[in-house]
């Protein structure tokens, strides 16, 4: 007899409400982040390999679905893996899935420090960059969390912002020298499909909000049938307006990207602002960015704090990481840990940084595509579906494309971002061979629910 005076919460949101989570939780002023280093990669031509990164994210997002309908819980990739292939892949998933999450807030800092120097080009940018690290891990230790109240404000703000920005944009392409076709951004350009596909690699990172969408099933109406076509319509939505903000900033702002300086690549959001020729325009961008970075980083940090703390306790790191500080039960180690991490941010390059959170999420992308065929078609016991025609299609023929398709992206980063991952990889299965005893004993389960 279940116990009906357990709170629970309210089963209300629909489709579209799931959706426009899901699009609000990817926002599209996140095309700026890398908007300097993906036009450097493929000059100039953003919106192809946009539209090449969302061919494959929509494959990718229909294994994510086919995994919430079997899967609805947290954990993600590393749950749909560890179900799939057992304890040692999922382990390895969720590792690397680890490296990708201690890279995102550190990329919070950096963009913070580039795009305040911008207009404070008197103070370095690293000291903004060690300035918003202190203030985060301050927040952190003392469960402060009053960023997520203010999020439905920036969101706001943002979406203003862009709207702005796109008509400036197209005023000025109107009533300008056209010097671009409204199709040429979408051709492969002189470097040909394989700096498209460069581009689109590093662009995995503007979608690793599409399955946060999977968390809400306990507040979704009918989550194994609504959560997959939410996932599905978020990164459908969150893809058109990636491609369109793109496109319009290619029609406005098309300069030779190889002879601009590191800065203006790295802050490509103001360098596209002032183009426009509104000065208050580009303030306003800055202070909504630099607001939004500070979020991100903000519950960034929070969450693999806490992911650390939770492996510190399960013994797959060091125990010291579970410890909690007296006053406010916060993983006070866990936290500070990831600040030394992140404290990478004043040597690193932004590129390195965004090839590193790409590597992680694709590596993740592509062992969900696998999760797919080894649960329907091949699963575990033998137990399969019936070989229909739709099965085929859904768990076998869609996943194996969505694989090859991020292995295609994934093999297309830089070699110094393989050798970075394969020594993060190594670590992990030694880790592995240390707590099992050299493979005798089960792998601890991961606590992803952060």
């Amino acid at each position: 007899m279940s116990d009906t005076s357990q709170p629970r919460l309210k089963r209300s949101l629909g489709v579209v409400g799931l959706t426009l989570f899901g699009v609000t939780y990817m926002t599209v002023i996140t095309v700026f982040t890398t908007y300097g280093i993906v036009n450097q990669v493929t000059d100039g031509h953003l919106p192809a390999a946009y539209v090449i990164a969302v061919i494959a994210m929509l494959f990718t997002a229909g294994s994510y679905a086919a995994m919430v309908r079997r899967y609805p819980v947290a954990g993600s990739a590393y749950t749909y893996t560890q179900q799939s292939f057992g304890g040692s892949a999922g382990f390895l998933t969720g590792w690397v899935m680890l490296l990708d999450y201690l890279f995102i807030p550190m990329i919070n800092f950096m963009l913070i420090g580039i795009y305040l120097n911008t207009q404070f080009p008197a103070i370095p940018a690293w000291l903004f960059t060690l300035v918003a690290l202190l203030l985060v891990l301050l927040f952190n230790i003392l469960g402060i969390n009053l960023v997520n109240q203010a999020n439905f404000v920036i969101v706001g703000l943002s979406v203003i912002l862009v709207i702005v920005f796109m008509a400036l944009a197209f005023k000025q392409y109107l009533g300008g020298d056209v010097s671009i076709g409204l199709i040429e951004p979408f051709t492969f350009g002189e470097g040909g499909i394989g700096a498209i596909a460069s581009g689109a690699a590093i662009l995995a990172l503007s979608f690793l909000g599409f399955d946060a969408v999977s968390t809400l099933s306990e507040e979704a109406k009918n989550p194994r049938r609504d959560i997959p076509r939410a996932i599905i319509g978020a990164t459908l939505l969150g893809g058109f307006f990636f491609i369109l903000v793109s496109w319009t900033g290619a029609l406005a702002f098309n300069p030779d990207w190889s002879t601009l300086t590191d800065t203006q690549i790295d802050a490509a959001g103001t360098t596209v602002m002032d183009s426009l020729g509104v000065s208050w325009f580009t303030s306003f961008f800055v202070a909504i960015y630099v607001v939004g970075a500070f979020g991100s980083g903000m519950t960034g940090q929070v969450s693999v704090s806490r992911i650390l703390y939770a492996m510190g306790r399960d013994g797959m790191l060091p125990r010291s990481l579970s410890k909690l500080g007296r006053r406010f039960g916060t993983p006070i180690v866990a936290a500070c840990v990831v600040s030394i991490f992140a404290l990478s941010a004043l040597f690193l390059s932004l590129d390195v940084v965004a090839f590193m959170i790409s590597f992680g999420a694709l590596a993740a992308f592509a062992m969900v595509n696998l999760s797919v065929i080894r649960t329907y078609i091949f699963p575990k016991g033998g137990r399969r579906q019936p070989l229909t025609a739709k099965n085929v299609v859904l768990h076998l023929i869609f996943p194996l494309i969505g694989f090859a398709l991020t292995i295609w992206l994934w093999t297309s980063l830089e070699a110094l971002t393989w050798l970075v991952g394969a020594i993060w990889i190594a670590i992990g299965v030694v880790i592995i061979a240390i707590v099992t005893g050299g493979f005798k004993r089960p792998v601890p389960k991961l606590d992803f629910s952060e």
